[in-house]
């Protein structure tokens, strides 16, 4: 890992000596005398005054990453960056942990239970105003980068008929783990689709594994999940059951969601290789940020910065997803503000 440069500067108790020419007339081994007289004189002086010890690693040097749900990219992820962080920051050991996601990953940094965590753009913007779920309790995070987009995946029994998000009226249908960024996603586009998120469907709030396996059990209809490209759990629910699912098209409710939450969600093609779909799928997509809290030192904040780049290639081994981000788009956070240690990394000083 690649650290801040530091300015040269005198160590304290570093004497500086003025080297005396010695007369003409001193015999060689006189000569040899006063020299290593001098040269113990500056090493003496150089091992002086001790400069102190160095900083205690910030949270006794473990760091606990909140991720996501055990079959999604975020989990993945977080274990590449949890073990880049073991291996290359000194005195630190970091470990990823399962968690429902966004919103919750948001309280248990503000909380101090964790230092690092994922989220979804939209969520952690109402969190940083104090709105939706956070209404009127504004949390002090910070991004560290904007990394890769998470695509909204709604997935229906082929037999259904269903052609439209509207179309799921009085259906059996998982949003996602409470308070995930995908239940907070999977609302707002049933309620611009027209549907009452709450009695329009019926709704179940599960994480991805109990999710699959109830579409497995055929107990629901529907379901929704933002993930990146591919997310394990969709690919696993597909190749166990071919045939029996479809993806459903949701990127005409772009114009409603941009309306009503301002411009964090974009429409993206679903790409057929992702999945192994007869063609691509329009749908939604929204940004990730890794964020952490506000009081993480400006220092470490840089050095977690600068390890997503300095070693990126192993990140994108971990996931593909992790080669989907640079320099420039991991610096635009907006509305969500950096770090100011990830900024001094983006400026590069």
């Amino acid at each position: 890992m690649t650290r801040r440069p530091q300015p040269a500067t005198r160590r304290p108790g570093m004497a500086w000596i003025a080297l005396a020419r010695p007369q003409s007339g001193l015999r060689r081994a006189s000569r040899a005398a006063v020299a290593l007289a001098l040269v113990t004189a500056l090493l003496t002086a150089g091992c002086g005054r001790d400069p102190g010890p160095e900083p205690e690693p910030w949270h006794e040097g473990r760091i606990f990453l909140a991720t996501g749900n055990t079959t999604g990219v975020y989990y993945q992820f977080g274990g590449g960056y949890a073990d880049l962080i073991s291996r290359n920051l000194p005195g630190y050991e970091a470990r990823a942990e399962p968690t429902g996601a966004s919103g919750e990953n948001i309280t248990r940094i503000t909380g101090g239970d964790m230092e690092i965590g994922f989220s979804q753009l939209d969520t952690a913007a109402d969190a940083n105003a104090g709105r939706g779920a956070f209404q009127g309790r504004p949390q002090q995070v910070r991004a560290l980068a904007r990394v890769y987009s998470d695509y909204m995946h709604v997935l229906v029994r082929a037999d259904a008929e269903v052609a439209t998000l509207s179309d799921l009226q009085g259906m059996r249908v998982s949003t996602g783990s409470p308070r995930s960024g995908t239940d907070v996603i999977a609302g707002r586009l049933l309620a611009a689709a027209g549907l009452e998120p709450e009695r329009g469907i019926r709704r179940a709030r599960l994480s991805l594994p109990d999710t699959a396996s109830r579409m497995r059990a055929g107990t629901l209809d529907a379901m929704f999940f933002a993930g990146g490209l591919p997310t394990p759990g969709i690919t696993d629910l597909l190749t166990a059951a071919p045939g029996r699912f479809r993806f459903l098209p949701i990127a005409d409710l772009i114009k409603p969601l941009t309306a009503a939450y301002g411009p964090v969600y974009t429409a993206a093609d679903l790409p057929k290789e992702a999945y192994g779909t007869p063609t691509a799928v329009p749908t939604v997509t929204v940004a990730n940020l890794i964020l952490v809290g506000a009081d993480m030192p400006d220092e470490l904040a840089y050095d977690l910065t600068a390890l997503l780049f300095a070693h990126q290639a192993e990140l994108g081994a971990v996931h593909p997803e992790g080669r989907n981000f640079n320099r420039s788009s991991a610096a635009n956070t907006d509305p969500v503000p950096l770090h100011p240690g990830a900024s001094q990394f983006y400026r590069g000083e």
